[in-house]
């Protein structure tokens, strides 16, 4: 049976996330994951406009910076808010938001995933953003867990004091700041994660959901074992489930009780072994040369396949 250092000390509170934030302490949370609603109409969320639902959720924020302490993160993720078929990014009224209040952005992390909702008058999305923002230039990163293979670990210089030399680390290279999780390295800005639909292994009846690996790749990144890390739009678990099972203390808020039943259902599943999850490092499914995957005769072979 697996052991988590930090689970006794990790929360999950049925409640009001901006009334929790205003009890804690100053400077108390070292990294934030969270993906707030996207006010387009879901079952937790009452859909209004653009400018109500950005002038009700920035007292949050505020509460959530104050929390965050000057060496934490912050990972923002959001989608789009459609009106009158219009799109408007999300993630660009945000900044704005986290900027005024001195924040700093050190990557705009684009998750790409291959399902989603078709679209008949633009093209169909197929991704949403992580802002990743620090309070200050003293925060934490951790390089190591997150290098990959070198395409050439034997390059060397080929000038200067060390030509001739070994140019690479033998731990692997930085991923630099574009990331493609399909390939298994973090190369590219573009993480590549499945997202959760009805047949992936995580998963429950949120609408929603995080996928724990996407939230891993953060939590490895952006924290160290013994942080804490706090998602106040937490929903059945996902950033609670990855803070643990990386030896981190984890506080999710969700006001929907039918959520944070499931996330300590979930926690349990974790402490007893059962918890289906998706491994980080696990490729994207590729569809075989079946029936369904094959252009049907009924196409005559019609299109562009």
């Amino acid at each position: 049976m697996p052991e988590f250092k930090t689970v006794n000390q990790s929360k999950i509170i049925t409640g009001d996330s901006l009334d929790y934030l205003k009890k804690m302490p100053d400077n108390s949370v070292d990294l934030i994951v969270t993906s707030p609603p996207y006010n387009v109409g879901k079952e937790y969320e009452t859909q209004t406009s653009l400018r109500v639902y950005l002038d009700k959720i920035t007292p949050m924020i505020d509460e959530a910076i104050r929390v965050l302490k000057p060496t934490g993160n912050l990972a923002w993720e959001v989608g789009n808010y459609i009106h009158n078929k219009e799109v408007y990014p999300l993630d660009i009224y945000y900044y704005d938001i986290f900027k005024q209040r001195g924040l700093q952005l050190r990557n705009r992390i684009i998750w790409h995933f291959g399902h989603g909702l078709h679209a008949k008058t633009r093209f169909s999305g197929r991704y949403e953003t992580i802002l990743w923002f620090t309070k200050t230039d003293h925060y934490t990163f951790n390089l190591d867990p997150v290098r990959i293979q070198a395409k050439y670990p034997g390059k060397k210089s080929y000038h200067g004091k060390n030509k001739g030399k070994l140019s690479g680390n033998p731990k692997g290279k930085n991923p630099e700041d574009v990331w493609n999780i399909v390939q298994s390295d973090w190369e590219r800005e573009i993480w590549d994660i499945v997202n959760v639909k009805s047949n992936h292994v995580e998963k429950t009846i949120h609408p929603a959901q995080f996928p724990i690996e996407l939230v891993d790749r953060l939590v490895l990144a952006l924290s160290n074992e013994g942080d804490t890390v706090l998602d106040p739009f937490g929903g059945v678990g996902s950033t609670l489930i990855s803070a643990v099972k990386n030896n981190r203390i984890g506080i999710s808020i969700d006001t929907v009780k039918e959520y944070t039943d499931v996330a300590k259902e979930r926690l349990k599943a974790l402490q007893n072994g059962t918890l289906k999850m998706r491994p980080m490092t696990k490729k994207i499914y590729k569809p075989k040369n079946d029936k369904i995957s094959r252009v049907p005769k009924e196409w005559n072979g019609k299109g562009v396949y």
